[in-house]
């Protein structure tokens, strides 16, 4: 279980950093908030994992 939320943290980091390339290339700024928005989740739940990692070993 553990394997997959840090997959879906990374694929949502990448999704994130591709949506705000996007946004800032056709000037869009909403979606280049979303983009950065996106990042944070994934790295919340990267650093909520690695967390938790650490106290299971």
């Amino acid at each position: 279980m553990a394997r997959q939320q840090k997959s879906k943290a990374k694929m949502e980091q990448a999704k994130g950093k591709a949506k705000e390339a996007a946004g800032r290339a056709v000037g869009n700024e909403q979606m280049e908030a979303e983009g950065r928005a996106a990042q944070a989740k994934g790295d919340a739940r990267q650093t909520k994992e690695k967390a938790k990692d650490t106290f299971k070993h």
